[in-house]
């Protein structure tokens, strides 16, 4: 298969999105670690270079985000191209999931028994309004809990670190989820 690569700047100066012609993931991966990125070889790759600080993998896109003493223009046509050959050459770009091990529920998908209508109407709006916008960006929200009145999200992909996530993630994302639920009383990055 012939694939195309382009990319386009996100509102996050350090991360650029890499847009794909075919889907390459049924999942959304965000690896900021080059020690973790055994899933996806692709994202190894790209995190070899020292000037590669995360990789986040979407449907069709891949934004990655980079050291600051790096500009965009030295580095963006050879990695569309690297990415284009990696796929070419039947390189894996996320490997299966491993078998699910013991979740710790300290934080992670936490929600009490009167909240689960809250939580299914929070991930409504986050997968239905806000994630089909933040993702032209390069960027995902992934919904971590609901306690005491308070939503817990992570910013992932050009969201994370974004000068604008904090304007975002309050005057966006708060305002909207206020609207069809009034109870919740913040939103807060994790």
């Amino acid at each position: 298969m012939k694939y195309q690569v382009t990319y386009e700047s996100t509102p996050n100066p350090q991360s650029l999105k890499f847009i794909l012609n075919t889907p390459i993931c049924n999942e959304t991966l965000e690896i900021t670690d080059r020690n973790k990125a055994s899933r996806s070889p692709l994202a190894a790759k790209i995190l070899g270079f020292p000037w590669a600080k995360s990789v986040f993998l979407g449907e069709n896109f891949i934004t990655i985000t980079k050291e600051e003493w790096l500009e965009w223009d030295m580095i963006s046509d050879p990695l569309a191209q690297m990415i284009k050959e990696h796929l070419e050459k039947g390189g894996e770009v996320l490997l299966a999931k491993p078998e699910k091990k013991e979740m710790d529920h300290s934080m992670k998908n936490s929600t009490t028994e009167e909240s689960s209508e809250t939580v299914k109407k929070i991930k409504e709006i986050l997968e239905k309004e806000i994630q089909p916008a933040v993702a032209m960006d390069g960027g995902y929200i992934e919904f971590v809990s609901y306690e005491n009145k308070k939503v817990y999200l992570s910013l992932q992909g050009a969201c994370s670190g974004c000068p604008s996530s904090s304007y975002t993630l309050k005057e966006g994302i708060e305002s909207r989820l206020k609207q069809d639920i009034p109870e919740i009383s913040e939103v807060v990055s994790v």
